[in-house]
């Protein structure tokens, strides 16, 4: 596999990570957004590009003329993808060469569902400006996907946490908050299980759509509880979530509630997730520090 990806970020650290431990990676290739950023994926042995979604990158459509395989996980702004717009003609003349695309989404883009379940069709009525920008980079996408026939594959990832990224450096920081909206609920994936999603992806090559999610959406505050009971600490004192004090950004992710269902990723793709609800997820997280 000649894997290229256009944001070398958590979740697909950890899939380069997973594809390196199975030997499936003959080259690699990654945009770098700047100077130190571009030397540290050099040093790591990486074919590297600078780009930053700002401007084309010069030299990219050869670099893309190696790639087999392709991942995005470069957010959109409001005029579009970035790669789609500054560097379409380069992918259209790598399209015959490509096996797959992998776009990174989010569940943000079904918006609010009052805490109903969620599947791939249910309808996408994002609330924020970020999501409305998502939804709209994925119909581009499958809309590259119908012109060109390279499989396309749209991942819309739940609250992603893992290594350096969870609840329990939080709490041992002293900076976890137990907010209690009463009916939020959501849906979290530990970033082994994207990785292992997308690798499942690569080998059944298709365009659809997945949820990539646990198996049980909860509320957050049982979550922040459940870490401090790990780390043998008294949880936060419950804060209403109107007396929060959270980040315009923050608010908005707490203004959606829904359940999301995996079941296309078990029935179609052949995973079962490694860290199937937040428990298995933070109680390795504590394990191995």
């Amino acid at each position: 596999m000649r894997l290229f990806v256009f944001g070398m970020g958590y979740s697909a650290q950890a899939l380069v990570d997973r594809l390196r431990a199975h030997a499936r990676l003959a080259w690699l290739g990654a945009t770098a957004r700047s100077e130190e950023a571009e030397r540290d994926l050099r040093e790591a042995g990486i074919d590297t590009v600078r780009f930053d979604g700002t401007a084309p990158a010069p030299d990219l459509g050869a670099t893309l003329g190696v790639a087999s395989h392709v991942l995005l996980s470069i957010p959109p702004g409001a005029e579009g993808d970035p790669v789609l717009r500054l560097h379409r003609d380069q992918l259209l003349k790598a399209a015959p060469g490509l096996a797959w695309i992998g776009y990174l989404s989010t569940v943000g883009v079904y918006g609010d569902h009052h805490g109903d379940w969620v599947t791939e069709e249910s309808e996408c009525r994002p609330v924020s400006a970020r999501s409305r920008n998502r939804l709209a980079a994925e119909q581009a996408w499958l809309a590259f996907a119908e012109e060109t026939g390279v499989p396309v594959g749209i991942f819309r990832l739940a609250g992603i946490y893992g290594p350096g990224r969870n609840t329990l450096d939080k709490l041992r920081a002293g900076k976890a908050k137990r907010v209690v909206k009463p009916g939020q609920i959501f849906n979290r994936i530990h970033v082994d299980d994207i990785a292992a999603v997308l690798e499942a992806a690569m080998a059944r090559p298709a365009t659809a759509i997945y949820n990539v999610a646990d198996d049980e959406p909860a509320p957050p505050q049982d979550v922040v509880a459940y870490g401090a009971e790990l780390l043998g600490l008294a949880p936060p004192p419950e804060v209403p979530f109107a007396e929060a004090g959270l980040s315009d950004m923050a608010g908005t992710f707490w203004g959606e509630s829904k359940r999301i269902s995996n079941h296309r990723i078990r029935a179609e793709l052949g995973v079962e997730l490694a860290y199937p609800t937040y428990r298995e997820g933070l109680s390795s997280l504590a394990k191995n520090g």
